[in-house]
């Protein structure tokens, strides 16, 4: 019951989850900011400036929270997980050191002059602080899953006295997972924030609210959506052709395969997994499509668990190396169901803002808009959830495995306790996030403050605004 392995793997998920809820969704808004602010610019309508500030308070918020995660994420790391950090500190440290002292500080910074510039610096120097934002958001994203790729297919590195020490850190930064990684991440991002923008649009479409205000924020936000919704399923597409050369036990876990597949091979579209017998009771394919996920062609056999595991074996050690396929199977399947609504719904959303039909009413499509909110999380969780699991079980692929990478000081009870006070502390953080957005939302963009507009000026003319 208190199982220390058990117990950290727990909370790794949950401030990972937990934290991964606010990061696309930072990277996503900001975006959509930038745009409608260049809009703004080369348009010079207020109404685009008014669209960057109203969306910017949800950006603000939203950030601040994640922030706040985060920290309680990586304090995990050290508690938890000591004999890891000590194995790949030398390299892990470094992407995560450069994310912290350049990436943040730069988004930090120019989130600051953003928020307090409106009225103080010239349109296309404050347009420029939103795209540096934008920017910092990406760059952070990019040095955080250079660090993860590294658990993924460890490059650039040479162990010395039991510990693996960074040799090339150019092969850290262009470490083939990355490449493929990054792009599928950060897209994704991109979608979860538009997402966000059109679902709030439609709901307030819907009711008949600041229609105009809306209907040009959906229609920004739809695009963006559909391009981005796209392309995170062309670059989960060149992930997992990836997977199959670089960790075939994933992608052979995420399909339920056991034995050979065949060739051509099926893809399985539903699998009753029994994984005590290591077979599958029951099971619906579609011919031909796991070769052309796997190759870009409709043939080629792809190998299965049992048969990797046994190569495993020879490779490692003895030992159990098959993840736990039922979750692996299922993750992968409810990102790739999530992602086709998203690519539907934003062509159906794209199709009324090119037709010019959102003044008509599209009750059931608003209210599909609303939902799809939850979309991209629900993407971006299952494919982190795919991610982690079928590497299992190794924290870093190859060379450590998860049994070996806890704190042996920690036991079971102190990890319960934390486990705890860090979800209670996450669920108040949510709480705080979902009553600002929903009070931002209710006053709409039209909304006055008492004394003055505060993104214009936060602190009014005495430096003592409350608002």
């Amino acid at each position: 019951m208190l199982d220390p392995i058990l117990l950290a793997r727990l909370q790794f998920a949950v401030t990972t989850i937990f934290h991964f809820f606010f990061v696309p969704l930072s990277i996503g808004l900001v975006l959509l900011i930038a745009i409608m602010e260049t809009m703004y610019v080369v348009k010079g309508k207020e109404e685009y400036k008014q669209m960057a500030k109203f969306w910017g308070k949800l950006f603000l918020i939203n950030f601040a929270v994640g922030v706040v995660t985060g920290i309680l994420q990586e304090f995990q790391f050290g508690m938890n997980w000591s004999d890891y950090s000590r194995f790949v500190g030398d390299v892990f440290g470094a992407p995560l050191a450069v994310e912290a002292l350049f990436a943040f500080f730069m988004e930090s910074t120019f989130i600051g002059l953003w928020i307090f510039g409106w009225d103080r610096l010239s349109k296309r120097v404050h347009l420029l602080c939103a795209w540096l934002v934008a920017v910092g958001t990406t760059v952070s994203a990019f040095w955080i899953l250079a660090a993860n790729s590294f658990m993924q297919r460890p490059v650039g590195f040479a162990v010395n006295n039991g510990r693996a020490e960074m040799n090339d850190f150019f092969a850290l930064i262009t470490n083939g997972q990355l490449m493929v990684e990054f792009p599928h991440t950060v897209l994704g991002a991109f979608a979860t924030g538009s997402f966000l923008i059109a679902g709030v649009s439609a709901y307030k479409l819907l009711r008949r609210q600041d229609a105009a205000f809306f209907k040009k924020s959906f229609t920004v936000a739809i695009v963006v959506a559909l391009i981005a919704s796209v392309g995170t399923a062309l670059f989960g597409h060149q992930q997992a052709q990836y997977l199959v050369k670089t960790q075939p036990m994933k992608m052979a876990a995420s399909e339920g395969l056991w034995g050979k597949s065949g060739d051509p091979a099926p893809w399985t579209v539903y699998a009753h997994i029994d994984s005590n017998d290591q077979k599958n009771n029951f099971e619906i394919k579609i011919p031909y499509l796991l070769s052309f996920l796997s190759y870009s062609k409709f043939s080629g056999e792809v190998k299965g668990i049992k048969e990797l595991n046994a190569e495993y074996q020879q490779k490692y050690g003895p030992g159990d190396y098959i993840p736990p396929v039922r979750t692996t199977f299922w993750s992968f399947r409810i990102m790739v169901a999530a992602g086709s609504l998203m690519i539907l719904l934003g062509l159906y959303g794209a199709y009324l803002a090119w037709r010019k039909k959102l003044d008509k009413p599209h009750n059931w499509f608003y209210r599909a808009m609303l939902w799809s909110i939850s979309l991209p999380v629900i993407a971006n969780t299952s494919g982190w959830i795919m991610t982690e699991i079928g590497r299992q079980p190794w924290t870093v692929f190859g060379l450590m495995q998860t049994k070996d990478s806890v704190s042996p000081s920690v036991t079971g009870g102190q990890i319960l306790f934390s486990l705890i006070a860090f979800t209670a502390i996450y669920a108040a953080l949510g709480s705080v996030l979902v009553y600002l957005f929903v009070k931002v939302i209710k006053k709409g963009p039209n909304a006055k403050n008492d004394q003055k507009d505060v993104s214009a000026d936060p602190f009014g003319k005495e430096g003592y605004h409350v608002s």
